[in-house]
């Protein structure tokens, strides 16, 4: 790419809540020149889906599988939005079978799960495919997107802000969007092997109050570390029942989780009829073990004993041969946790620069949901 190149708008970040955003910020401001710059291959987050390239035909959504709505009834702004996607065919209804394993009470389970609790909605396309929707569904062309770049510093001078990125590529706008809080974070110091967070160098203390309780509250903020599991089963792997639908969800109870280390199993079947299989966990011990691994293959069977053994006697589960194919993902950028950024927050007139992501406060807090209305808030406040 060129030096240099000006913009009245850059956001960065290319998950869902930055996708929410562009998109109804277009519907105002159609002339505009917007830019996108994402790290990854591609939009989504860690609402996104992996497009293999070692195993042609595969798309297994490997972060979040569909969206929980938990407060749509009570909120106008976020009703309107869910309504809006179901009208243009976005998004549906998520009627799959949902099981909590080895848990006496299912139906309570469910009510009070982060990951059931309230309305869930499945894409009609992959998540990262949700996202792209989004965002060229208004004025489709208008985006520029920088795609694996990575941000590493910022600058506000006359009232301008300068990017640079880890490549040396500059990007200059009148405004900002963070829909990612790693140039604010504390971690951004250990990830980028940089001695002051970027936010923070660009705004000095006592410049913007909202600024410094902003990074006053994500000074606070942890993150629940994951590794995903993407299991590619062969031709002959399928459901020991006849069950047709896209999406099945296995959700274990603390007990099972300390023992199997799995936190969710989630089958997707895929347009080849083949099914993938998503495994998540967030247990400590077994993501150390992992990284210090020194033969991987181990720990792939270890992944795959776990499995068999957690369905050994289930119904509709069949056990995985040692023949299947795995990837591992570990997550960067993963769920936020702890303190919550409050909402009033997200907007600095002064330095010209918003935010937004599943971090703010809200019921939707480390999750989709908070994603979403964050983006539709700040817009609203782009236009008061």
């Amino acid at each position: 790419m060129k030096n240099n190149i000006t913009y009245d708008l850059l956001i960065i970040g290319g998950g869902i809540s930055a996708c929410v955003f562009a998109s109804k910020y277009l519907e105002n401001n159609n002339t505009k020149k917007i830019a996108l710059i994402e790290v990854g291959r591609g939009l989504g987050g860690r609402s996104s889906t992996r497009i293999s390239k070692r195993f042609n035909g595969w798309k297994l959504n490997h972060g979040s599988p569909n969206l929980n709505i938990m407060n749509k009834k009570n909120n106008l702004l976020l009703k309107s939005y869910v309504n809006e996607l179901l009208e243009k065919k976005f998004i549906k209804i998520d009627d799959s079978e949902l099981v909590f394993l080895e848990d006496k009470s299912n139906l309570e389970a469910i009510k009070k799960s982060e990951f059931t609790c309230g309305f869930n909605y499945l894409s009609l396309y992959s998540m990262s495919q949700l996202s792209q929707n989004i965002i060229e569904s208004n004025f489709r062309g208008k985006i520029d997107f920088y795609f694996e770049t990575l941000i590493v510093d910022l600058k506000f001078n006359n009232d301008v802000w300068t990017l640079k990125s880890i490549n040396g590529d500059k990007f200059i706008s009148k405004y900002l969007i963070c829909s990612t809080n790693l140039l604010l974070h504390k971690r951004s110091l250990k990830i980028l092997k940089i001695n002051q967070i970027p936010l923070r160098k660009a705004i000095p203390e006592n410049e913007d109050r909202k600024i410094d309780l902003l990074l006053n509250y994500l000074g606070k903020q942890l993150f629940i570390p994951r590794l995903t599991f993407l299991i590619y089963t062969n031709e002959n792997y399928g459901y020991k029942d006849f069950y047709s639908k896209k999406n099945r969800y296995f959700y274990l109870n603390k007990n099972l989780e300390n023992k199997y280390k799995f936190e969710r199993v989630i089958f997707q079947l895929q347009d080849n009829n083949k099914l993938g299989i998503v495994v998540h966990t967030k247990n400590i011990d077994f993501i150390n073990s992992y990284i210090n691994a020194k033969d991987e293959d181990y720990f792939k069977q270890k992944i795959f004993a776990n499995f068999n053994e957690l369905f050994d006697g289930n119904s509709s589960v069949n056990k995985l041969s040692s023949n299947e194919k795995i990837s591992i993902m570990k997550w960067r950028a993963s769920q936020p946790s702890g303190s919550a950024v409050p909402l009033s927050l997200q907007l600095s007139q002064k330095y010209r620069i918003g935010f937004c992501g599943d971090w703010f406060e809200g019921e939707g807090f480390g999750r989709i949901e908070g994603s979403i209305l964050s983006a539709l808030m700040l817009v609203k406040k782009f236009q008061d």
